[in-house]
């Protein structure tokens, strides 16, 4: 078995680039989504969404930035074209979406997918002892839930 310089095995620290790059990907489509949002909400509810808005895509452009530079560390290469970003995402579209409710459905279905990549990736980490993707995961997966539990809140649902 042929090992990198971080002492990780090649082939499936490969397998890992290519898993991080469709997250990557996917939080692409979710940043745009949240600026989307961000922009066209409207309603008596606008102050409070368009600031939690504002708030949710600069946290995701933030971890957009901790998923390169973790493709980089890999030896990877990160996807940077939007042509890549839609042919590698799993995430609708939030397209004219002004609606209050239908705004924090958009986010919570992006949340779901978001957190089903981020747990393959974690088990896929875990079994090289990969640290520092590992890390990254748990620390995006525990945020994300937190935020899924408020967003089921503010809809009054259960999780």
């Amino acid at each position: 078995m042929k090992i990198n310089s971080l002492g990780l095995p090649v082939t499936e620290s490969e397998a890992l680039v290519k898993d991080l790059n469709g997250l990557l990907s996917n939080f692409q489509i979710y940043y745009q989504n949240l600026r989307g949002l961000h922009w066209n909400i409207r309603g008596k509810r606008f102050f409070d969404l368009h600031l939690k808005f504002e708030e949710l895509y600069n946290d995701s452009q933030i971890k957009i930035d901790l998923i390169a530079e973790r493709v980089l560390t890999l030896g990877g290469v990160p996807l940077h074209t939007f042509s890549d970003y839609i042919a590698n995402s799993k995430l609708r579209v939030g397209k004219d979406i002004s609606n209050d409710e239908e705004a924090i459905q958009l986010i919570l279905e992006s949340i779901s997918v978001l957190l089903q990549l981020e747990r393959q990736i974690l088990i896929k980490a875990a079994e090289i002892s990969d640290e520092g993707t590992n890390s990254m995961m748990s620390d995006f997966i525990a945020e994300q839930e937190k935020t899924n539990w408020m967003l089921k809140a503010w809809l009054n649902e259960e999780i």
